[in-house]
């Protein structure tokens, strides 16, 4: 048998977090399968791939389609906020779809996440480069939940526009320009993308560089 402490930390992060949660828009957490020289996570299984996925056939959504996942992002992740878990890497990758006809938004891989139950508040700087949030970078503690909403941000925008906001369009590889850019709060939604002034105005509220003065969930 496996000791627990010989377990990766992210593994822990998702077997302990994970499995507590119970709710429509994220993946459901089954059991755990141990073996001599394996661990196995059960999951529930999504037939509609990864949202990434979708979009990348589509190349970006209409303003209604963005609003249908949209909500159901925002009602997995309040929910697991309500538990007191922040996810610290929310991206299209890990929000799969179910097989349905109007695909059910399920949120998973809970690798990075936070219990304020069990954990002080993060320090640590996680998640992937394009969706994290200003403060995020700045190692020093942080409100893992308003980091969250910054990253639903990114991901609504992407859904909208069909590029990341904060990468440089000549250079979207290169890193340090896009934590830049995050850091200035630099971003644009182009001419040809037609989004409602509400729209706008959420993105506004939720692309803002104090934490404290952002938009709650």
């Amino acid at each position: 048998v496996v000791h627990f402490s010989l377990i990766d930390e992210n593994v822990q992060r998702e077997i302990m977090n994970h499995r507590s949660l119970r709710h429509p828009n994220i993946v459901r957490f089954k059991e755990v399968v141990l073996t001599p020289t394996h661990l196995a996570i059960v999951m529930e299984y999504a037939a509609g791939g990864e949202l990434f996925e979708r979009i990348c056939g589509s190349g970006r959504f209409s303003e209604n389609e963005a609003r249908f996942f949209f909500q159901q992002l925002l009602s997995g992740v309040s929910y697991c906020h309500s538990m007191q878990i922040c996810h610290r890497d929310l991206k299209l990758e890990n929000t799969l779809l179910d097989g349905s006809e109007a695909p059910r938004l399920k949120i998973c891989d809970f690798g990075y996440s936070k219990s304020s139950v069990l954990h002080s508040q993060p320090k640590s700087t996680v998640g992937t480069p394009a969706y994290i949030a200003p403060e995020v970078l700045s190692r020093r503690e942080y409100d893992g939940k308003v980091a969250d909403v910054w990253s639903c941000g990114v991901t609504l925008y992407v859904m909208l526009v069909g590029a990341y906001p904060f990468e440089d369009p000549d250079e979207p590889k290169n890193f340090r320009k896009t934590i830049t850019r995050i850091l200035s709060v630099q971003y644009s939604v182009p001419d040809y993308v037609r989004i409602s002034m509400e729209c706008r105005h959420l993105l506004s509220r939720i692309f803002v560089a104090n934490p404290e003065q952002r938009i709650t969930i």
